[in-house]
């Protein structure tokens, strides 16, 4: 290098160490900075260039128009190119004219001038790319910056000590280039408008983040409207922004199936070449491997490939953030020596803590661009897995339902898409763990030796510890939800059957039943504590035992290793590095171990088979007819023996046939056949025309009448009022309190059972479809009511008259209108004809009619009747009876299994139920005839059955923390902080005596009494871990006591409730308090509580310990606290409610799914797979929408806490250079070991402050439930209150 810089007048050496460093006043070298420092931009740029260009590539966003903005930045560039030719004609110039000027006068003008017309181009490039705010650019202009200060000084220092200057073309020439380049960066700086021909965004409240420039999202600055919204009123649905483009279900989704598809059909190809090589081989050949297993498609491979950009771009930023954490220590280890030497030059000192203030901002924005990339990705793997298995959810053929119960379907989509979110954060910590631990024991090993390893041995001795304490835990905690489960399970059947209960005055009987499983849970909860508490002592412990190991070791091993300030304190801070990877690695080997269960169970589920679209022909079909089937076979399941077999049945265009035969003939399972629903084994089905489909049991949404009506066709007024009344439902409109827009509860719950059924009719006879398949849709109905709807729907002068009907029916009566009548027994026709024809024969027809007819007589006697009775009353009036009739309790009428209520009832559990709060009964009126179809926008507030769940709004009062502090025992709350309080004045103690004790040697260079010094360390250390052990305790205890009580309180009210609250409130809404709410309560509350206590204490401690140290940090305590309240007032309000809003959108998530599970086969009869699929996407994304603001809001905080605790650590390290006459090193080691820990601290006060609000909602939640109006005890006469 020297040779570069020539020598003579204008040559100088690369390096003066001298001139640099052992100097009050430093400098660099002309040479240095002509060479090195102006070329290390053009490093950086060029490096970074084909990276980015790839990117671009990439990412084009239509072209941006040439603004002024865009001429001046170009303007500049060219100047500067023009600037380094100058500079480079300068220096052949002074050639020509004999007095040749170093080589280093030609190489960097060139490379400095390529560069800026690089630079130049590069703008123009990012504007047809359509890039508003290029950070790559942002970047270089502040290394130019950066790099020409110091020139910039040295420059006018020597012109000063001079007196004139030495080469005053170059200096000109310097101060415009540095002027051009500082306008450079100011410019940059600022955006450009948005592209031109990029599609128009037509979004009312886009995400600003895709707008935002460099410096804003570095920062997080986009976020801070939102938070401020926040901050002043509780946010709204409303206030969100919605997604960006590539976050949204739709753009994840197709790419998500895309690679799903490719790994599919690798599988197959490799499927079909194994087949073909199997028969190839020849009999003789072993193969030594045995069977191979048949290749399945890897949904993980999928996964990968779909978001393997954003991965690598995470490693990216984790990998920069790990080296960065190694910086800090090796500066806290050069300020040591600073403080030990006297000699020192002042800026030594001032230049450290520079340099570890910038290396912790660093270290904080690459930290945060890293979270935020992998949580988002994260995010996206949860909207993936949902949509994939909500697509196979709508064609896994019947098998498969037969195998898993809806609410284990739901369990997919809930909680193993839920572990997939989960474990994302993590993943890096595979590569990124082992490489702290090797870097964190290298640094160790320089700075104490072998003796390091004495520590580290500890330390992985310490993990078999965790870990076991893990798996006991796990295995309590599994043998913990089965008694979870039981009670949940009772508690669900008790709300179930609560009118007959009340009936038999059995309360409490059941309470007692409850209580005695909640005390199993109670026992258990007991040992989990305890166990916690003992993995508490272990994290508390293993820090503090593996700094006495190593230090203990390092002092025996030999005399003359001696303790000093550097080496304890640099060792100490390593530790806490090497602390998180060894912590985190049995977490994440056990969220890993979760997750392949949950990535086995999803890919099990996404390989089963589906139904085949093909097996029912739709395109063609012989003139004249509706339905054919030509020797067809079915069955439900591959395993089982055909349900229906041979069967020839051709029906005419526009017929009315009826399907008749004895209970379990194969009557429904022929109208599944028709619509593709059954395993096709041999035959042909024909079917051409768009299809209705009424099942037996009516599948009815929740959502209002008449949307169930239309089902998602456009409203024809006239259309749907004749539907209504050829289905008898005017009548019901007048007494339903909301008319057409009363909102009908989860499976119909509000309904009759006939009323549901018309429902169902009423939806297909508005669907004006060509094929009607109606499965004994009369059954559920009066019969008188059955009457009306076959007279005016069904029969031949009905609505459908002229329309393909396919009737399932046990309905003699009926049968004499039918065009022809087909009679099954066991699966195949036995009969077929008309109905006079039929009788004549006296076959199978003729038995059936003779079981059936005595009570169908009877019936109709009994009808007839009425009708004589009530001639005058209008017919509609008679609807009313069938919707008034007792088949308004979903016990009487509806054989829903009890396995899938209860499972999805687990499953809702972990969420909060969808429009809770208190319902209220509405008083019934009659409505004049015009008002019958109530508009839509009318109506829908005033006439809802169960109002919307009441969510809490602001802050949480202080009277539900007293609640809880008073269920938990306030002595036991006031023992908790004392403890608390005592170990971190034990810590303190500890870490100060370790000051003391590296001071000693400092003094004479050698250490007497170690075992003294080590002794006293120990005990301090030990007591700081027993109290810790003793608080988690006595927490333990508090939190199973909290517990048992407000579930006491909570079961003893809801026993004693009236029948009308019942009768109000859906049960899920109740189990919801039951399950969620207690789980908070019972498993999150007082862990939450603890952490809390820990960070606070070790917050106050950092600046206990500082204060002490160098007491003119008090100045700046204030406003840093002012600055970390303000942004905590900010963040907490914000993410209080985007939580609270994101619970409330994600249950309606699940609600959707199990209502699509069990109606898939009405949705694929109607065509309507694809609005579902878009329904759920646009489900999902309203629930993403509050999920991503509050992963921003995380970012936004963590960006702005830690900046509080990078100026902790700045000023500790000023204060530490300023007062260094009077400061020991050890004190100095102390004060910034403990600076440098006190930006997790503060990040996790915040986190947990937050975490406790969200919990503690639980308390109110279930104090709400507590506290309702209940009856008179059951010894005082009357038991129940009308």
């Amino acid at each position: 290098m020297d040779a570069l810089c020539g020598s003579g007048e204008l040559g100088s050496k690369f390096w003066d160490s001298n001139l640099s460093l052992h100097t009050d006043n430093p400098d660099l070298t002309p040479c240095f900075q002509n060479s090195l420092l102006a070329w290390l931009p053009c490093i950086y740029l060029w490096a970074a260039l084909p990276c980015y260009l790839f990117y671009l590539r990439g990412h084009r966003q239509g072209y941006i128009v040439l603004s002024h903005l865009s001429r001046l930045k170009t303007a500049l560039g060219v100047l500067l190119w023009c600037v380094s030719w100058a500079d480079l004609f300068y220096s052949f110039h002074g050639l020509v004219h004999g007095w040749p000027p170093a080589p280093v006068f030609f190489v960097t003008p060139l490379v400095v001038g390529v560069t800026m017309l690089l630079a130049t181009l590069l703008i123009q490039y990012e504007r047809l790319q359509g890039v508003r705010s290029s950070g790559v650019l942002i970047i270089f202009w502040f290394l130019c910056v950066v790099c020409g200060i110091i020139p910039f000084r040295s420059k006018i220092l020597s012109a000063l000590t001079q007196g004139k200057i030495s080469d005053p073309f170059r200096f000109t020439t310097f101060y415009i280039y540095f002027a051009l380049v500082l306008s450079a960066l100011i410019l940059s700086c600022f955006r450009e408008k948005p592209p031109f021909f990029s599609p128009k965004n037509m979004d009312p409240n886009p995400c600003p983040e895709a707008g935002a420039g460099f410096l804003s999202r570095l920062s997080f600055w986009w976020f801070t409207k939102l938070a401020i919204l926040g901050y002043r009123r509780p946010l709204e649905e409303r206030d969100l922004w919605s997604l960006n483009k590539e976050d949204r279900s739709q753009m994840v989704m197709q790419r998500l199936l895309e690679e799903w598809k490719k790994q599919q059909d690798q599988a197959a190809r490799r499927q079909a070449a194994e087949a073909s090589g199997k028969k190839l081989s020849s009999e003789g050949e072993v193969l030594l491997e045995g069977r191979p297993r048949a290749p399945e498609a890897s949904f993980l491979r999928a996964l990968m490939a779909t978001f393997s950009s954003s991965f690598l771009l995470s490693m990216g930023f984790k990998l920069i953030q790990d080296l960065l954490s190694f910086i800090n220590p090796q500066l806290l280890s050069i300020l040591i020596r600073f403080i030990s030497n006297p000699t020192a030059p002042t800026w030594w000192g001032f230049l450290v803590a520079g340099l570890m203030f910038v290396c912790s901002v660093m270290q904080t924005l690459i930290l945060h661009q890293y979270f935020h990339c992998i949580f988002v990705m994260g995010l996206r793997f949860r909207t993936g897995i949902i949509g994939v298995i909500y697509r196979k959810a709508l064609v896994i053929t019947n098998s498969v339902k037969r195998e898993s119960t809806v609410g284990e379907i739901v369990n997919l989509m809930s909680v193993d898409a839920q572990r997939f979110m989960d474990v994302v954060p993590f993943i890096n910590l595979l590569w990124s763990a082992p490489l702290q631990i090797i870097l964190a024991v290298y640094f160790l090993w320089q700075n104490l030796g072998p003796s390091v390893l004495a520590g580290v041995a500890l330390m992985v001795l310490l993990i078999p510890l965790n870990g076991a304490v893990a798996v006991k835990m796990r295995a309590l905690q599994v043998e913990q939800m089965k008694f979870k489960d039981s009670r949940i399970k009772l508690m669900s059947e008790i709300l179930g059957g609560i009118k007959v209960l009340k009936l038999y005055a059995w309360e409490p009987s059941f309470l007692k039943q409850v209580e005695g499983i909640r005390q199993d849970e109670l026992q258990l909860m007991r040992k989990v504590a305890c166990l916690h508490a003992i993995s508490t002592f272990i994290w508390v412990c293993t820090p503090f035992l593996v700094t006495l190991t190593t230090l203990g070791v390092y002092v025996s091993v030999d005399k003359n290793n001696v303790l000093d300030a550097e080496k304890a304190f640099v060792s100490v801070s390593l530790f806490n590095i090497l602390k998180i990877p060894l912590n985190m690695l049995p977490q994440l080997i056990s969220n890993l171990a979760q997750t392949s269960v949950s990535l086995k169970r999803i890919q099990h589920f996404l390989s089963q088979d589906e139904l085949d679209p093909q097996c029912v022909e739709r395109k063609t079909i012989t003139p004249g007819y509706a339905v054919i089937i030509h020797n067809g076979t079915f069955t439900w399941a591959q395993d089982l023996p055909p349900a229906l077999h041979s069967l020839d049945i051709q029906v005419p265009k526009g017929a009315l046939v009826a399907v008749v035969g004895p209970v379990g003939c194969g009557k429904s399972s022929l109208l599944s056949a028709l619509l593709g629903d059954m395993e096709k084994l041999e035959g042909k089905v024909y079917m051409k025309g768009s299809v209705a489909y009424v099942p037996q049991q009516a599948w009815i949404q929740n959502c209002t009448l008449q949307e169930n009506v239309l089902f998602g066709q456009a409203l024809d007024p006239k259309r749907y009022h004749k539907a209504l009344e050829a289905c008898a439902l005017l009548a019901d409109l007048e007494v339903l309190p909301g008319g057409d827009q009363t909102e009908i509860g989860e499976k119909g719950i509000n309904l009759s059972g006939g009323q549901r059924q018309r429902v169902s009719v009423a939806r297909a006879v508005y669907s004006d479809a060509d094929i009607f398949l109606l499965d004994d849709p009369l059954s559920a109905v009066d019969s008188h009511v059955a009457k009306h709807i076959f007279d005016q729907v069904i029969g031949p002068e009905g609505v459908l008259a002229g329309k393909t009907r396919v009737l399932v029916t046990h309905g003699i009566s009926f049968l004499p209108q039918t065009d022809f009548v087909i009679v099954l027994s066991d699966g195949h026709v036995s009969e077929m004809g008309t109905y006079s024809a039929l009788l004549q024969r006296d076959g199978s027809f003729a038995n059936f009619l003779r079981n059936y007819a005595p009570d169908e007589d009877k019936e109709h006697q009994e009808a007839n009747n009425r009708l004589a009775l009530e001639d005058k009353e209008d017919e509609e009036v008679l609807m009313i009876e069938d919707t008034l009739s007792n088949h308004t309790d979903l016990t009487d009428n509806e054989p829903v299994t009890y396995e899938v209520q209860k499972q999805f009832m687990r499953q809702l559990s972990a969420m909060s139920s969808e429009g809770e709060g208190q319902g209220r009964s509405v008083p019934r009126r009659r409505l004049g005839a015009a008002e019958k179809v109530v508009p839509a926008t009318e109506a829908k507030a005033s006439h809802v059955l169960t109002q919307e769940e009441k969510t809490e709004l602001g802050t949480v009062k202080l009277s539900v923390y007293w609640d809880y502090a008073k269920a938990v025992g306030l002595w036991t709350a006031l023992v908790i902080c004392l403890l608390y309080g005592g170990q971190s004045a034990a810590a303190i103690g500890a870490n100060v005596w370790l000051s003391a004790w590296t001071d000693e040697a400092a003094v004479d260079s050698q250490q007497n009494s170690t075992s003294y010094r080590l002794g006293v360390y120990a005990a301090l250390g030990i007591l700081q871990g027993l109290l810790v052990m003793l608080s988690a305790i006595t927490m333990a205890v508090g939190g199973v006591q909290a517990a048992r009580l407000l579930h006491q309180a909570l079961l003893h009210n809801k026993m004693r409730s009236p029948q009308s609250f019942f009768d109000t409130t859906p049960s899920g809404r109740i189990l919801n308090r039951f399950s969620k709410d207690i789980y908070v309560i019972d498993e999150l509350l007082a862990p939450t509580i603890l952490m809390l206590l820990n960070s606070f204490y070790n917050s106050i401690s950092t600046l206990v310990v500082i204060v002490a140290s160098t007491p003119l940090f008090a100045v700046v305590i204030l406003p840093l606290a002012v600055l970390y309240l303000f942004v905590q007032r900010f963040y907490v309000a914000t993410s209080r409610q985007l939580k609270r809003l994101e619970s409330v959108s994600r249950s309606p998530i699940y609600s959707h799914f199990s209502e699509t599970v069990t109606g898939s086969s009405v949705i694929r009869a109607y065509g309507r797979s694809q609005d579902f699929e878009t329904i759920n996407d646009a489900k999902v994304d309203t629930n993403q929408k509050s999920c991503y603001p509050y992963i921003a809001s995380n970012r936004w905080l963590g960006i702005r806490v830690e900046f509080v605790g990078n100026c902790v650590v700045l000023f500790a390290a000023l204060f530490a250079v300023t007062g260094r006459s009077s400061l020991s090193p050890g004190l100095v080691g102390l004060s910034v070991s403990y600076a440098l820990q006190v930006t997790l601290a503060l990040n996790w006060m915040i986190r947990t402050i937050s975490d406790l609000e969200s919990n503690i909602v639980a308390v109110e939640r279930v104090k709400e439930y507590s506290k309702t109006e209940m009856e008179a005890s059951s010894s005082g006469g009357s038991s129940f209150s009308p």
